[in-house]
């Protein structure tokens, strides 16, 4: 595999999660909250797509397996923030607020056995075989996990309070760069 291919696979799974945030995603002190929520999670992961997308950018200046060990282990720290930042998250105050924090914590344990799976295709590799055996398998874990993410705000969507959630996603200002 060529690490253009790596950069295109690599890209391509942060761009399934951001497209997976947004799919299912379309006044008072509540509205707010659940605003800003939304703006948090959205931060948390245009930061993640930011930092996929620094590491398989690196790939092009550093082509050796030195490069692609960095590149995978900034995956890995990305997708691992990723995780923390979502478990930080208290859910909003809605109708169905258990309802939705279920998802968030199924969301946030897909995420963490994710980190899980990439630490260990990335860890004791050696030589381009190796390499590119756990390029692969953190590539097929990243789009697993745009899916997951995807899945979640579905469900999250189609809750007794998802049309205040669709909404508070359509108002965040951090939302509005992964709906683009």
């Amino acid at each position: 595999m060529a690490l253009g291919s790596l950069r295109r696979m690599l890209l391509l799974a942060a761009t399934l999660l951001a497209v997976g945030l947004t799919a299912g995603c379309g006044g008072g002190d509540d509205e707010d909250a659940t605003t800003q929520w939304a703006d948090d999670v959205c931060s948390a992961i245009t930061t993640w797509r930011s930092s996929i997308t620094s590491a398989t950018d690196s790939l092009q200046g550093d082509a050796t397996v030195e490069g692609v060990e960095s590149a995978l282990d900034d995956v890995k720290d990305a997708t691992s923030k990723l995780a923390d930042d979502i478990d930080d998250l208290d859910t909003p105050d809605l109708e169905a607020s258990d309802e939705a924090q279920k998802t968030i914590d199924g969301l946030e344990d897909d995420l963490r056995s994710g980190v899980d799976e990439i630490e260990s295709a990335a860890d004791g590799t050696s030589g381009a075989t190796g390499m590119l055996n756990a390029v692969s398998t953190i590539s097929g874990t990243l789009a697993t996990m745009g899916s997951q993410l995807s899945a979640a705000f579905k469900e999250l969507g189609q809750i007794d309070a998802g049309a205040e959630l669709k909404n508070a996603f359509e108002q965040a200002d951090s939302c509005s760069s992964l709906r683009s």
